[in-house]
């Protein structure tokens, strides 16, 4: 320790010497007007080559699944999906080619699918759900992570939103889809209708994965078609964004020292259970068609009633996520979704089958869970910053726990509780309780953090061999000198 403050008192000597002012530290912690016309014209070409590209999804309910095959047929695909998460992130950040990586996968992904319109049985549907949850499993988590690479905490939540608009529209429209589908192209070529869903469906997928392939951009530091002077601005505002290099120390053991990082994190955990609150929350999307068939007889009309809350929340969750990157707030975006779930629920579990309005509008409230996700996904890249390697593996553990609640969850739709389902909504408003108080440990325990980094600021701290090493990687970046490197960690904040 006493080496490290020599080396910063060495280094603030020598960037006296060297004459670095203040005015020009301070000059640092922003991009120069130059470099802002160039952020402009890099943030509108992120958005334009990542965010059209990162969405499918697959496997529908058919009126052939018993309750309980279905059921297990939701879980099983998350256990595999789990157990791959951790080491998919991982993986892919020691890579650096998420356009090879992510691309291979969903390529993978849809063969699976494809292939699954082969099975003959049970077990062979149940098999082919577990390769599936493997092979996507790298997507979703990698997607997170990537997007974390080219946008700062500013920008993080309404791009979140886009990505996951993709899968609100599937829930939309996904539905009438495959309804069209399976009513017209039953028998064609001696195929049952549910087989030309799985190889329609898988076939898009693949041509999705290998446009990934393609067009993806990588990292901003590996990405080859960058310019040099658009890839020193994609570097530098996010090493401004987090007052450090947005990288890991050279060697592929960073890797396991960030998943040490991500592990020894309180805020890991915390994320990890509000997210898992959330998706157990929002189990009633694969159980939307028979929600709304208990509204109606007619089940065309039952599909047709599942588009507009979906819609609805398209639009809601992009201006939510939208404000709240403006605000730079987390916490009360977090928090406010909740007791409007809760009152959705609550009223579909009590107001009379055959009272359509309420029943119908408490679906909008419920699917104000979806509000949730862009800010959980943008609040761990904040809450977890850096370095890349602690960063993706706190993004695949959170996903791997959050999911794990789809194992379980299907279960509680009990078919003999329609159409009420009191035991489903009842534990969907004890997950979102749940939620709120893990919302409300973020809080506290961030802006704790932060009162800590302003006390940093105004004492003369001692730096551990790890802090120089983060230093240095900083400074080796903007091409200044250790102190300056020091200086530029002031003013850093957890975002709220």
């Amino acid at each position: 320790m006493v080496d490290a403050e020599m080396a910063i008192t060495d280094s603030e000597a020598m960037g006296e010497k060297a004459g670095i002012t203040h005015e020009e530290v301070v000059h640092l912690t922003q991009l120069t007007e130059e470099e802002k016309i160039l952020e402009k014209k890099l943030r509108l070409r992120i958005d334009v080559t990542t965010m059209p590209r990162l969405n499918c999804k697959v496997w529908k309910r058919t009126s052939a699944s018993p309750p309980t095959q279905y059921q297990t047929g939701l879980s099983i695909l998350f256990v595999a999906y789990i157990l791959m998460q951790v080491p998919s992130n991982l993986l892919l950040n020691y890579m650096g080619r998420p356009s090879l990586y992510l691309g291979f996968f969903v390529t993978a992904w849809g063969l699976v699918s494809a292939l699954t319109s082969q099975v003959k049985n049970y077990g062979g549907i149940v098999a082919c759900r577990f390769l599936l949850g493997f092979v996507e499993a790298p997507f979703f988590a990698g997607v997170l992570f990537y997007l974390s690479k080219w946008y700062t905490k500013k920008e993080l939540a309404f791009r979140m939103s886009i990505f996951y608009s993709g899968s609100l529209l599937s829930g939309a429209f996904g539905n009438l889809i495959a309804a069209g589908i399976l009513n017209g192209l039953a028998g064609h070529r001696g195929l049952s209708a549910w087989q030309w869903l799985y190889i329609i469906e898988g076939a898009i997928t693949v041509f999705v994965g290998l446009i990934i392939c393609v067009v993806l951009p990588d990292f901003p530091e590996t990405w080859k078609l960058l310019s040099p002077e658009m890839r020193k601005v994609a570097e530098r505002r996010l090493a401004i964004d987090a007052a450090e290099a947005d990288k890991d120390d050279a060697g592929g053991m960073s890797q396991i020292k960030g998943l040490k990082l991500a592990m020894t994190d309180i805020k890991t955990y915390v994320l990890a259970l509000g997210y898992m609150c959330i998706t157990g929350a929002a189990g009633f999307q694969n159980f939307f068609p028979t929600l709304t068939e208990t509204l109606t007889d007619n089940e065309i009309y039952s599909l047709l009633l599942v588009a507009p809350p979906y819609i609805f929340m398209v639009i809601w969750s992009l201006a939510h996520s939208w404000v709240s990157d403006k605000l730079a707030m987390r916490f009360w975006f977090f928090l406010y979704p909740i007791p409007i779930t809760i009152i959705g629920f609550v009223i579909f579990m009590t107001v009379d089958k055959d009272n359509f309005g309420p029943r119908y509008f408490s679906m909008f409230l419920m699917i104000f869970v979806f509000a949730q996700n862009g800010t959980l996904y943008s609040w761990i890249a904040n809450a977890l910053p850096r370095p890349p390697a602690k960063r993706a593996a706190a993004y695949a553990f959170i996903n791997s726990i959050g999911n794990s609640a789809s194992i379980w969850t299907p279960y509680t739709y009990l078919d003999n509780e329609s159409p009420y389902y009191q035991t489903a909504l009842g534990v969907n408003i004890a997950l979102q309780g749940i939620g709120a108080l893990c919302g409300i440990f973020m809080y506290f325990n961030l802006r704790m953090l932060n009162k800590r980094q302003e006390r940093l600021e105004n004492e003369d701290v001692q730096l551990s061999e790890k802090e120089l090493r983060r230093l240095q990687l900083t400074a080796d970046t903007e091409g200044i000198d250790i102190a300056a490197a020091r200086r530029l960690q002031k003013g850093f904040r957890y975002v709220l």
